[in-house]
């Protein structure tokens, strides 16, 4: 599992980028979700009993619940975690020993920067009446949480359907809003290659899926405000949005981790300079220290660029020497 402050870092600077990159944000915090959620997951919960799991200050926006199952329960009678109700006769690929539900509520704040921009949802002329709410399944370990794991797929169909309940009655500080089906007010399903499917509530605010995901209620804008007599719902894990934000991250912060982000690579990459650097000083002082040897030795050998040449000795004449038996005569 990754730094979360690091891949918090990778998702604010993946913020400012285009389309793609930002539905590679959407990934990157799922996984943030995922590995926070199994980092801190109680073992000792019956299964079954959902709990709630509590994100850093950076994602305190972020509501989590999850719960394991059996994956035999799960297809055979369903389960029901937050706004979820999946029923039964489920598919789950592969069908683990247990399987672990984690529910996101991702509140207003990160549902408008990351689907609704990174998704161009406003390019459909749709706009957000709820927070994006997630459900994804991971594999588990019959005693415990997997060290490593890696998404399920859970599949309902049109007979069989994970239901969405968007509107709650504990929703709290606002009225109520009006429980009539409003036919101005879509379902949207956004996919993992960042595809957008519409499609009508089955009732009053209340979604049908048939697979993992994640899910909220849109409206068609009328020049930029909320027309049909739509209502803005607010589920009751929905964290509140603060006074004054507008419902948007502050730019100020998505700057503040672009610039982190950049110091980082920088660094980084001045740190493979130098090392570059370093490793081919010392090679060519190496080569000095062994061409300094070689040019010191008692024959003298003689260096032609990094090629020794053979020993170059002196020419000697041996001095001639007379018989002096015939030098006397």
């Amino acid at each position: 599992m990754g730094s979360i402050p690091f891949i918090f870092i990778i998702l604010l600077f993946h913020l400012q980028k285009s389309k793609s990159q930002t539905i590679e944000s959407a990934h990157l915090l799922d996984l943030m979700i995922r590995d926070y959620t199994i980092r801190n997951f109680n073992i000792h919960f019956k299964t079954g009993t959902v709990q709630k799991i509590h994100l850093p200050s950076n994602f305190s926006s972020i509501d989590i619940a999850t719960a394991k199952f059996r994956c035999g329960s799960l297809r055979k009678h369903g389960a029901r975690i937050g706004e979820f109700h999946l029923g039964p006769g489920l598919t789950v690929q592969p069908c683990v020993e247990r399987v672990i539900l984690v529910r996101q509520n991702l509140g207003f704040n990160w549902s408008s920067y990351i689907y609704s921009t990174g998704y161009n949802l406003t390019g459909y002329n749709y706009q957000l009446v709820s927070p994006v709410l997630g459900l994804l399944a991971y594999n588990s370990n019959p005693d415990g949480v997997a060290v490593n794991p890696y998404e399920i797929s859970v599949i309902g169909t049109e007979q069989n359907p994970i239901l969405i309940h968007f509107l709650s009655s504990k929703a709290s500080g606002n009225p109520k809003p009006n429980t009539e089906k409003n036919s101005s007010i879509l379902c949207a399903c956004f996919t993992s290659n960042g595809n957008i499917t519409f499609r009508e509530q089955v009732s009053a605010y209340v979604c049908l899926g048939t697979r993992q995901g994640h899910y909220a209620l849109v409206i068609r804008a009328h020049g930029g405000s909320v027309g049909g007599g739509g209502t803005v719902v607010t589920p009751a894990s929905s964290p509140a949005v603060n006074d004054g934000g507008g419902g948007r991250l502050s730019r100020w912060k998505v700057a503040v981790g672009s610039i982190i982000g950049s110091v980082i690579g920088a660094l980084l990459l001045g740190l493979l300079v130098v090392a570059m650097v370093v490793k081919g000083k010392k090679k060519a002082m190496r080569e000095q220290i062994e061409r300094r040897a070689y040019e010191e030795e008692a024959l003298q050998v003689s260096m032609v660029g990094h090629v020794r040449a053979n020993p170059n000795a002196s020419r000697t004449r041996t001095v001639p020497r007379f018989d002096n038996r015939y030098s006397n005569k």
